[in-house]
């Protein structure tokens, strides 16, 4: 199989409570990325997607555009390893 790449985000900000797993599911769809996104009981949202690493920078660049205003700070970690999910969904 072959490798994709994988990143771990997690929003900070005013994330919970304003549809914001939602709106990263919509965007989601307008690419080629795999995974899904939770709300965390510290306030955070997370987000596990896969795909190519320009997908990927897309799709983060999309969801922060739409929900501009209500991200304060977001963190990124990236890596290459097997394909793990099929689709995009809300944990």
């Amino acid at each position: 199989m072959t490798e994709v790449t994988h990143e771990s985000i997690f929003f900070t900000g005013h994330v919970q409570g304003v549809g914001f797993r939602y709106s990263t599911l919509q965007v989601a769809k307008e690419f080629e990325v795999a995974g899904f996104v939770k709300n965390l009981d510290d306030g955070r949202v997370q987000v596990e997607v896969e795909g190519t690493a320009g997908e990927i920078d897309a799709f983060v660049e999309a969801l922060q555009d739409r929900m501009h205003g209500y991200v304060r700070k977001t963190e990124r970690s990236r890596q290459k390893r097997q394909p793990a999910f099929a689709g995009f969904a809300i944990r």
